[in-house]
């Protein structure tokens, strides 16, 4: 199984969510929060090719993008091929 991170903030509702349907669909998660980790923000917005919004999510090398990039792989039944 690939290693999935977010990146997450306080006070954010999307990453809330995500976090909640990656826990719905038994999707282990490592979080990093932006505001408690030094030197995250810049590594999230490198990977993410320049994206600053929160959640920022990654499947291994793979970045997904946010909370609805994710919901639609949900939606469409592609969430969990991408993980293995």
């Amino acid at each position: 199984m690939k290693n999935i991170i977010i990146y997450t903030g306080p006070l954010c509702n999307y990453c809330d969510a995500a976090k909640r349907l990656l826990t719905r669909n038994n999707i282990p998660y490592k979080e990093i929060n932006i505001a408690t980790v030094e030197g995250s923000r810049d590594e999230m917005i490198k990977k993410a090719n320049g994206k600053k919004t929160i959640p920022q999510i990654f499947f291994g090398d793979l970045h997904v993008g946010g909370y609805d990039e994710v919901r639609a792989l949900e939606k469409e039944n592609k969430l969990k091929g991408l993980i293995k």
